[in-house]
């Protein structure tokens, strides 16, 4: 047999080996056992066994260890990762109809998918998984405070919610598990002599009984409201019904207010007032009022505000801003009466007299020199609203909507390419008081010290420097507009004709100029100064040659490259002038006058060099360069042969003198 067959064969027979040792092992008890068998949930979450499986009342699929019928599994990672989101979870086991879904009247929290606000979804020591027992558990939403005072129902007390209450679903409003006035009857004997004579004889047995009795709790004997008209009181129903014994015991013995006027003084209630609230002038004292009783103070049909804006809708809100009188105290019946008012919408004061009944210290302002025309009209509402608003202080508007509502031109004057950002922001109260002041234009303070207020780090003067007078004496608006401007730095007008009108010098001196420096000409003066403060003289941005080259940048670059002329070295006003110059090229002075500082004109090596010619016959940079050259004696980079080799009279006729 060839050496490749034998060893094709021992690899066949090894690997077949192998198979074979590896499907044994599979096939022990314990190493299936090894491979197949999952961590259960409690190996895991052993305190979820200790706090959960002892109690009371486990939930089934707990119970049963059936976790993944409500949970997915997360593996190492620790999370919450339930099947369905709510109360969908629950509806899977227990079913819609059961729980009531398809009643009228569905629990909040059952409705809002929030069934774990009751129940525990795990075990619990109570019944049915709940949170707590009997009232505990309604008390984590219903106020304790509302259901135990001083007289408490009896039923309640005993028997705890669920004896008047279904607690998730009810055909009948507020979960009752029957209607009124039959749920009441189940304990209350309708045909007893205490309970007719509690009621005067009166069939009151067809009629809700919550009308008059509030069926939880009360600071009233017999659980009456806290406000309880004086005949409900007294069971003197008779006093506006007729008898208990007429055909229709509750008719009453007059229409509409005719029947409260018997016992109240229209006149009385008007107070003088001449302006009548729309439903007491038209006789309908119910609108607002509870004929019987009523939690609310006055036999009110609601509570303070609430009642009020059942009709005035618009005063509702919602407001980002409230009128702490509205929201607070006696709410708006802090302004308004009730029934009557000498004043229109029923205000208790005139105008801005009611304002300054709580805002004394606004009224005080009227005092000073100059007032806002409508603070001294007293029209208060003509920019704030009286019930609240969604823009800061009240304002009808936004604020600067609000200002050009009046100074109907300011808007096309303020909005300019470049506006001050409180006018951008519609802070107009960043500079101006809205009542009174004693500065001009109602301006909180002083200019200067107002611009501090935000610019208090470039208002401080230079001390070791120069300062702009106008800047040093804090007088911002000779320069800038206080709104808003069309030039770069919201000027009053355009740089170089602000700069003229006191700096009349460099003007003139540019109309008679033969060049000017371009920022001059371009009226950019802030190009070289400060129109405020520098650390050098004359408001200079910077130094020297530094100044400069901050535009002339290839120059700069050519001084570091090539020998530098020693006038160069020097500053750059040892040649030029700084703004206009009768000379070309803003030089200081004639070329001869201006060289001739530094370079010996009448000097005989001079005058060879040059061939005889007159200085005043020369223009010196025809030849030189005045700023650096790699030429010893600053000839220009391209130059004539000839007159690389000093051969001049090969061209020129040179004259003998």
């Amino acid at each position: 047999m060839p050496v490749v067959h034998k060893q094709k064969a021992i690899f066949a027979v090894l690997f077949l080996l192998f198979c074979g040792t590896l499907f044994f092992a599979m096939s022990t008890p314990s190493f299936a056992a090894k491979k197949f068998t999952q961590k259960g949930c409690l190996d895991c979450h052993k305190k979820f066994n200790d706090k959960y499986l002892s109690m009371k009342d486990v939930h089934g699929v707990v119970k049963e260890g059936k976790c993944e019928e409500c949970h997915l599994r997360h593996g190492i990672v620790p999370k919450l990762l339930l099947k369905e989101t709510g109360n969908a979870l629950c509806f899977k086991c227990h079913a819609r109809e059961k729980v009531g879904m398809n009643r009228a009247n569905v629990h909040t929290a059952l409705k809002t998918g929030k069934c774990t606000l009751c129940h525990n979804p795990h075990a619990s020591q109570g019944s049915h998984l709940l949170q707590a027992e009997g009232k505990a558990i309604c008390y984590t939403c219903h106020k304790k405070d509302a259901y135990e005072k001083k007289v408490v129902h009896k039923v309640l007390a005993d028997k705890g919610c669920t004896a008047c209450h279904l607690s998730h679903s009810a055909d009948e409003k507020n979960l009752l598990s029957q209607a009124e006035p039959k749920l009441c009857l189940g304990c209350h004997d309708s045909g007893g002599s205490s309970f007719k004579k509690a009621h005067g004889g009166y069939p009151v047995e067809k009629s809700r009984c919550s009308l008059c009795h509030n069926p939880h709790s009360s600071s009233q004997p017999k659980l009456l409201k806290s406000s309880v008209h004086n005949p409900v009181a007294t069971a003197g129903c008779d006093g506006c019904h007729d008898a208990s014994t007429s055909p229709k015991p509750f008719a009453v013995s007059q229409k509409g207010s005719e029947l409260c006027y018997q016992c109240h003084d229209a006149a009385k209630l008007k107070d003088g007032g001449t302006m009548e609230h729309k439903p007491f002038k038209g006789g309908d004292c119910l609108s607002c009022h509870n004929p019987h009783a009523s939690e609310f103070t006055r036999l009110l049909s609601g509570d303070g505000n609430k009642l009020c804006i059942g009709c005035h809708k618009k005063q509702g809100g919602p407001l980002s801003v409230t009128h702490a009188a509205v929201k607070n105290g006696k709410g708006c019946l802090s302004c308004h009466k009730p029934h009557a008012a000498k004043e229109k919408s029923l205000l208790i004061a005139p105008g801005a007299e009611l304002c300054y009944s709580c805002h004394a210290k606004t009224k005080a302002e009227q005092a000073n020199k100059g007032t806002h025309a409508p603070f001294m009209g007293g029209e208060c509402s003509s920019c704030h609203n009286p019930h609240g608003s969604n823009f800061p202080g009240m304002l009808t508007d936004r604020m600067d909507n609000l200002c050009y509502g009046c100074h109907t031109d300011a808007e096309t004057r303020f909005k300019k390419s470049y506006t001050h950002k409180p006018v951008n922001d519609a802070k107009c109260t960043m500079c101006h008081k809205a009542h009174g002041s004693e500065q001009k234009k109602l301006l909180k303070s002083a200019p200067e010290k107002l611009c501090a207020q935000c610019h208090g780090d470039l208002m401080k003067p230079e001390a070791a420097g120069s300062n702009h007078p106008p800047f040093a004496e804090g007088d911002c608006l000779t320069c800038h507009d206080s709104h808003g401007s069309n030039f770069r730095g919201m000027l009053v007008k355009k740089q170089e004709t602000l700069c003229y009108e006191c700096h009349d010098g460099v003007e003139k001196g540019m109309k008679a100029a033969r060049s000017s420096h371009a920022p001059v000409v371009n009226g950019d003066c802030s190009k070289c100064h400060s129109p405020h403060k520098a650390k050098l003289n004359k408001l200079m941005l910077a130094q020297g040659q530094d100044l400069c080259f901050s535009c002339h940048k290839p120059m700069k670059e050519k001084l570091a490259k090539n020998t530098v002329h020693p006038a160069a070295q020097k500053d750059c006003q040892s040649c030029h002038k700084p703004h206009s110059s009768g000379q070309g090229k803003l030089v200081a002075e004639p070329l001869v006058t201006l060289c001739g500082q530094c370079h010996d004109l009448q000097d005989a090596r001079f005058s060879k060099s040059h061939l005889g010619i007159k200085p005043a016959d020369m223009n010196c940079m025809s030849c030189h360069d005045p700023h650096a050259s790699k030429d010893p004696k600053f000839f220009k980079e391209a130059v004539h042969p000839p007159f690389a080799g000093n051969s001049c009279d090969e061209c020129h006729i040179v004259d003998k003198h």
